[in-house]
């Protein structure tokens, strides 16, 4: 029960990290929204946009907002699918349908197993598109013309919480390998209780 919590907690941190890379379209026209806290704390009118230069900002921004997306959505569909199993484990666990039905271990344990072996190749690809995104020309350019107002916070290169789908990613896999040893372990001793009931 232990493992399956830890399951869920990862699985919540990653739909909650993945969901930053999709979350807002970021960057300028985030900026405005803030109206006077922005003008005052940044400087507006100093190192602000105008006119063509605050379009072309817009566009890039929507334009690499779009790049990131599809991954993003994909890693917050992963993540909840993954904390939707991770509660359910845990509710049949409270249920104590296992010591009813001890060939649920046994599934169980498969699902841990393909659900490990599969963060492997999402994570391949959850980085690649990242990569393919950062490496576009639509995140060069932004990053020129960020920088060029002497904005710093728009490098085209991994954040922190893409990062952290990462490890948590590998961190879930071992967790779920481990929900799987224990698995096998609780389908034995289920067995062997069933076959040699306790005296009392």
């Amino acid at each position: 029960a232990s493992c399956q919590a830890t399951q869920a907690l990862l699985a919540l941190l990653i739909l909650v990290c993945g969901s930053v890379s999709c979350g807002s379209t970021g960057g300028y026209t985030s900026l405005p929204d803030l109206g006077g806290i922005y003008y005052y704390h940044y400087g507006g009118a100093y190192s602000g946009f105008s006119g063509a230069d605050g379009e072309k900002a817009q566009q890039l921004d929507q334009r690499f907002y779009q790049l990131k997306l599809p991954i993003g959505r994909a890693v917050m569909a992963v993540g909840g699918c993954l904390l939707v199993l991770s509660c359910v484990l845990v509710l049949v666990g409270i249920l104590r349908l296992p010591w009813h039905f001890p060939a649920w271990l046994l599934l169980e344990c498969i699902l841990d197993v393909l659900v490990a072996i599969g963060v492997v190749p999402a994570l391949y690809y959850f980085f690649h598109f990242l990569l393919g995104a950062y490496s576009s020309s639509v995140c060069q350019e932004r990053e020129q013309l960020y920088q060029s107002k002497g904005y710093q916070g728009f490098r085209c290169s991994l954040h922190g919480a893409e990062i952290a789908v990462g490890l948590l990613g590998c961190i879930a896999a071992v967790a779920f390998l481990l929900s799987a040893g224990l698995a096998v372990r609780g389908y034995r001793i289920v067995h062997n209780l069933k076959q040699k009931p306790v005296q009392l």
